[in-house]
């Protein structure tokens, strides 16, 4: 038997997928929209191309955060310069910029290579319920209704 491996002309059309995060845990969402952004759940996945989707999360703002994490995580920033450390706590950035800890977890969930960045672009996050993809007409990830009704 073969192994056959996808290529550009096999994965020619991109789907929108739409994923509500109001109440799902962090790592749980990441994994799901890493694995849609990679095209991991389809037939033809192929580690070394972008096979993925277009994944747009809704209510960035109403992620769960399981533990402690409310009350002790932190993002850290380095500016270069000496003394230039900052530290951000979760709460905070949930309420000025709620995309970045979506984005920011998805992010270590894809491969540390060049291709990360290019399915980083593929990622659409709102911290509210409004996005502007209508007119794409985006379906909802059946990956995440499954993981929600465990």
């Amino acid at each position: 038997m073969k192994t056959t491996l996808a290529t550009v002309n096999d994965v020619a059309k991109k789907k929108w997928r739409i994923v509500d995060a109001a109440g799902v845990p962090l790592g749980r969402l990441a994994v799901v929209v890493a694995n849609i952004l990679r095209g991991r759940d389809k037939p033809l996945y192929t580690p070394h191309m972008d096979a993925g989707d277009f994944v747009i999360v809704t209510n960035a703002a109403k992620v769960k955060l399981t533990g402690a994490k409310d009350a002790h995580m932190e993002y850290m920033f380095y500016s270069g310069f000496q003394g230039g450390e900052k530290y951000i706590p979760v709460a905070r950035m949930r309420a000025k910029r709620p995309e970045f800890i979506v984005e920011h977890a998805v992010r270590g969930m894809l491969p540390k290579n060049r291709l990360a960045e290019k399915l980083m672009v593929n990622l659409k996050v709102y911290g509210g319920s409004e996005h502007p993809h209508a007119a794409q007409q985006p379906m909802a990830a059946v990956v995440m209704k499954q993981m929600l009704a465990k």
